[in-house]
């Protein structure tokens, strides 16, 4: 079957190749307007999905912060319970052999002294050192700067001026190196923890058992062991502390450039709009111009228009 076009309907349009792409300027301006509809729809999504992606990474931050907060927390507790027992009692410096010699005769104490880790544990806690885990990687330069920009403050075009040049991937590496440092100083501590634990709880039966006891056979022995206990957890705490701060203010970085991205795809969303009006425009003004047989001029104004809203649409798709 042929389509024809009406005779009515051919006189309006002008003859020759002009004829016919002044003739397609309202199927053309409505395929632009559609086109940059679907890219400023497409940007907001992007914009809503990285505001998303904030919310949820200030929250990972958040838990971070409080992690750091009440670790800050039980290390000044437990820093401050050791003073005041030194304040209030003779406290010595952990003797290992005076340990051994309270233990005998007990079996359980005995068997936990003799354990394989005993010995560097008790030298973690007569040293008030913490075992040594593996250097954490340098930290890159830009990182460094956007961290010291974010611990001073800096206002937010500051901020998106250090943050320009990092990576998503950059900041997800730094993270697993800083999160791989928790874990590493969780299992380097964990049998010391334990250790520690099982002797105190077992110096504290002993104790209530025999409440009698001399000094030097059990009370100080076990005052010795609970301050060199107090000092070391002080130091634990005090260190996961700063390695959550660490993970936490990786996080924030992470919230910030999130938000500059959303930003910057909203207002990509907005100048999409707006061409795609121009283009809408286009089509209006061509329509009109068929109807009302004023070819040249209106439709001149709407292939401009059109072709405005094409170089506006690019000019934002590349440099916005």
């Amino acid at each position: 079957m042929k389509l024809e076009v009406p005779p009515q309907l051919a006189s309006a349009v002008p003859s020759g190749m002009y004829g016919r792409i002044l003739a397609a300027t309202p199927v053309v301006m409505a395929v632009i307007a559609t086109m940059l509809a679907g890219l400023a729809s497409s940007e907001m999504t992007r914009a809503q999905y990285d505001r998303a992606l904030a919310a949820q990474q200030q929250s990972k931050a958040g838990d971070q912060w409080s992690f750091f907060q009440a670790k800050r927390l039980r290390g000044a507790f437990q820093r401050n319970t050791a003073e005041v027992l030194g304040a209030v009692c003779e406290v010595h410096a952990l003797d290992p052999v005076a340990l051994r010699a309270a233990a005998a005769g007990d079996r359980e104490l005995t068997a936990l002294l003799d354990a394989p880790a005993a010995a560097p544990a008790l030298g973690y806690l007569q040293r008030g050192e913490l075992p040594p885990i593996a250097t954490a990687p340098a930290v890159e330069p830009k990182i460094q700067a956007a961290l010291a920009g974010l611990e001073r403050m800096k206002s937010d075009a500051e901020m998106a001026a250090l943050l320009a040049p990092l990576t998503d991937q950059a900041l997800v590496a730094q993270l697993h190196a800083a999160r791989e440092q928790t874990e590493a100083l969780d299992s380097a501590t964990k049998p010391v923890n334990t250790l520690a634990d099982q002797i105190d709880a077992r110096l504290n039966e002993l104790a209530s058992a025999t409440p009698g006891s001399a000094p030097t056979g059990g009370r100080s022995v076990r005052r010795d062991f609970s301050a060199a206990r107090l000092r070391y957890t002080a130091l634990r705490y005090e260190t996961e502390a700063k390695l959550n701060q660490v993970i936490a203010n990786l996080y924030e970085l992470q919230v910030r450039m999130s938000n500059l991205s959303a930003e910057r795809h909203h207002a990509r969303s907005q100048r999409f709009f707006y061409g795609m009006l121009a283009a809408q425009l286009g089509v209006i003004v061509s329509t009109f111009a068929l109807a009302a047989r004023q070819r040249n001029l209106l439709w001149s104004l709407a292939a401009g228009a059109g072709l405005l809203a094409i170089v506006f649409a690019g000019y934002v798709y590349v440099y916005t």
